[in-house]
């Protein structure tokens, strides 16, 4: 099942992917006189097995019945809804890095023998396609990012790695935007309390407005096979940029078995698992995302998350 969330006449509503549209779950359990799920995704997901099973069944009775669903405005094509971060207020977004082998080599940097993430803030969210907006002080370095994300569907600290993906409810699609103005002071401090400054004013990098786009959709785990062979494709104005099979260093079940003995994850929070090699700043010579350019993340079995890039 495809998750996500639509904008209907300025209304956050819980929608659903299907082969005959975009279902909006609201609309189509009054017409169809079925209970509404209590709530958006993250409440759904919160609810765990019983909420997402009551949503499949409202999307199954629905398939029946998509024309006169259309008609009564509770089906929609997916290219004319507005879409809204499929989570669109998760308590956590924890952002992996150096999780992909040839991009910790574009970037000089070696690969570490922990795990390593930092968090990025709910606010710095945007849709599929709302535009990313390029901060007019720090406007001439932004980078694209492309990632593999899992949401959690329940509530986990302190796990295994046997039991890890029990937790997830499933995958999606961010863009982990960065201005890249303070990768140089990273590359260049000399001592510690220089180094850690100067990755904190990198990660300050990362939390612009719109600087996390994600989505389309939330696709549920069951329809993933496997989540370490999905192929990942980040293009530029149509330009392949990032072309790889999401072979992380560090696995999902690790990721989780690792950072759960610190974060209390409860359902909806989002962990990026990292971004492949080919960004832009790893690039001879570099490139950066301009106004008018259109950048697009396509995930096997997920989708396509598309931006336009315009000037703040």
């Amino acid at each position: 099942m495809k998750l996500a969330t639509i904008d209907i006449d300025g209304v956050e509503t819980p929608g659903v992917l299907t082969e005959g549209g975009i279902l909006d779950v609201r609309a189509a359990a009054a017409a169809l006189g079925l209970p509404a799920p209590v709530g958006g995704v993250l409440e759904i997901l919160g609810a765990g097995a019983a909420g997402l099973d009551q949503v499949r069944r409202l999307a199954d009775a629905a398939d029946a019945k998509s024309g006169e669903l259309r008609e009564r405005g509770a089906v929609h094509d997916p290219g004319s809804v507005r879409y809204c971060p499929p989570i669109p207020k998760p308590g956590y977004i924890l952002s992996v890095g150096m999780n992909y082998a040839k991009h910790l080599e574009e970037m000089n940097t070696p690969i570490p023998s922990k795990p390593a993430a930092f968090v990025k803030i709910p606010t710095s969210l945007t849709g599929n396609g709302e535009p990313i907006v390029l901060p007019p002080d720090h406007a001439d370095m932004v980078d694209f990012e492309g990632e593999l994300c899992f949401v959690m569907g329940r509530e986990c600290h302190r796990v295994s790695e046997a039991e890890a993906l029990d937790h997830v409810a499933g995958y999606t699609i961010a863009n982990d935007v960065s201005a890249r103005d303070w990768v140089p002071g990273v590359m260049a401090a000399d001592g510690a309390m220089a180094g850690i400054h100067a990755w904190e004013a990198n990660i300050l990098g990362k939390q612009y407005p719109t600087f996390t786009p994600m989505g389309p959709v939330i696709v549920t785990r069951d329809e993933i096979a496997d989540p370490a062979a999905l192929h990942l494709v980040t293009r530029l104005d149509g330009e392949i940029m990032q072309d790889t099979l999401t072979e992380l260093v560090f696995s999902i079940p690790k990721l989780i078995a690792y950072f759960s003995q610190w974060y209390r994850f409860m359902p909806g929070d989002v962990v990026t698992t990292g971004s492949p090699s080919g960004v832009g700043f790893g690039r001879d010579p570099k490139v950066f995302m301009k106004p008018g350019q259109r950048v697009e993340i396509t995930v096997d079995g997920i989708g396509t998350l598309s931006n336009p890039i315009v000037a703040g």
